[in-house]
């Protein structure tokens, strides 16, 4: 059953911390505990390889507080739609043919109010999506469904 499908893919080359802008790309290569090949924190000792976050929430905080934020913009992997994340901490779920399991929720930060817009912290607060492990190798392409059971 799909609860949700993949909206958009970023990858940000670089190093942590840069700014640098992500890449929009049609799909990604996951590697099991180590993240998306070409992304800047792939291979890096982190709790999680991947973070998401829900379109409805960059949506919402458009309608709801004037602040338009591009999904790419949100500065996360994978933008999704129809699916809830913050029920996926601890638990698996699958992106397309890639199985992840949810690590924690991924709060706005200050280096993100930096580049983009000092509203986006309080726009996005416990709506700022899911940092997730990856379990299983393969790829992820944008249109493919997330299963949550």
């Amino acid at each position: 059953m799909a609860d949700g499908t993949v909206v958009l893919i970023g990858i940000a080359g670089g190093k942590p911390g840069d700014g640098k802008a992500s890449e929009v790309v049609e799909q990604a290569t996951a590697v099991a505990g180590k993240g998306l090949e070409g992304d800047r924190y792939f291979d890096h000792e982190f709790d999680s390889q991947v973070t998401l976050i829900e379109a409805e929430a960059i949506d919402a905080m458009a309608r709801d507080a004037g602040l338009r934020l591009g999904y790419e913009e949100a500065r996360r992997n994978i933008v999704t739609r129809g699916v809830e994340l913050t029920g996926l901490v601890d638990k698996e779920f699958k992106v397309g043919s890639v199985t992840m399991r949810g690590a924690r929720l991924s709060e706005p930060c200050q280096h993100l109010a930096n580049l983009t817009n000092q509203q986006v912290i309080k726009g996005l607060v416990h709506k700022g999506g899911l940092k997730a492990q990856i379990v299983t190798d393969g790829q992820i392409r944008v249109g493919d469904t997330i299963q949550t059971q």
